[in-house]
């Protein structure tokens, strides 16, 4: 990968979040300014379905999972700036980390080594976090495709497949984040399928206040080859999906719950107040309910809420590919 041009004179980079945390980090002045600002959507990343079929002798596990996006999620804005800066607000904001480990600010380092000539310009980058950290969910990587997308569109770089290989180099779920669409992901990730036609999908998102590592969860998978993905059934319709992610499961679900047996009680939650699919999403621990209309979601949520203050929870609709597209 191309190094940062030389030419550029040093200066601090200052990184702040709402927890009153900040640090400073060493970077690089550009000579010259931007010229447009850009914000991006970064939804949370729902895994409907997925079987664990096997494991690369690179430790990397072999997924198959149908997976959408949703309405709700964190936003990505970028805007010119005398410096490099990074600042995030929101109800998760005191759980993101403020040095270079964040993907982030990982994502805005690679797009400049990668294209040195059209990244001189300072940025401020923008997070808004409402969606919690390590919940199965996939707030970090969706926070960084988005900001992916939002740096390409500030520094006027139309390459996607480099964004697909910078993204895919930072993490295996940033290559979907980056579609943030309807799909089918095979292999660790890397390999996605586009759902056409995809309904958009009522559901309540319930985290009983926890975060989930998910190399623990791994390490707890009892065997990683597993059965694959059936096909998704030709009907794609609430009641079809429905009956066919009956089919399906996650089969990560079974370890996370022997680790946070809290989120057995949120699948019950969901189911008792009339599902029709109860599943962990990810690694956990956020599950999710599908339900047929957004009423009954709302309604649904409002009634886990109160009945569990301390939980998150949340109602929403998984995007359509128009919604999508129109946000790329």
């Amino acid at each position: 990968m191309p190094v940062v041009d030389t030419e550029m004179t040093g200066h601090s980079e200052s990184v702040t979040n709402d927890s009153g945390l900040s640090a400073k980090v060493s970077s690089a002045v550009p000579t010259m300014r931007p010229i447009t600002t850009a914000a991006r959507h970064a939804p949370a990343k729902i895994n409907l379905a997925l079987h664990v079929t096997g494991r690369r002798a690179d430790g990397y596990h072999l997924l198959e999972s149908l997976v959408v996006f949703t309405q709700f999620g964190d936003r990505i804005s970028v805007a010119s700036a005398d410096e490099d800066r990074f600042s995030v607000h929101g109800p998760f904001a005191a759980h993101v980390p403020l040095d270079k480990s964040n993907l982030v600010l990982r994502v805005r380092d690679s797009l400049r080594a990668a294209f040195p000539g059209q990244t001189k310009t300072p940025v401020a980058i923008e997070l808004e976090k409402n969606l919690p950290a390590a919940s199965g969910i996939g707030g970090g990587s969706s926070d960084a495709a988005q900001t992916l997308l939002a740096l390409a569109d500030f520094w006027q770089i139309d390459d996607r497949n480099a964004l697909t290989a910078i993204g895919l180099e930072l993490g295996a779920d940033l290559p979907m984040c980056l579609l943030a669409r309807p799909l089918v992901a095979r292999g660790i990730g890397e390999r996605l399928e586009p759902i056409e036609r995809f309904p958009s999908l009522p559901m309540v998102l319930v985290n009983p206040g926890m975060a989930l590592p998910t190399s623990h969860v791994f390490r707890a998978l009892a065997s990683p080859d597993n059965s694959p993905l059936p096909l998704p059934p030709s009907r794609l319709d609430f009641a079809a999906l429905c009956n066919w992610l009956c089919s399906s499961r996650n089969d990560l679900e079974a370890p996370a719950i022997a680790i946070a047996p809290a989120i057995a009680d949120a699948l019950r939650a969901l189911a008792g107040c009339g599902a029709a699919v109860a599943r962990m999403s990810g690694s956990g621990a956020t599950s999710f309910g599908l339900f047929d209309t957004k009423a009954a979601a709302d309604e649904a949520a409002s009634a886990i809420a109160k009945a569990h203050p301390g939980w998150w929870v949340v109602a929403t609709e998984s995007m359509v590919q128009e919604e999508c597209n129109a946000r790329l």
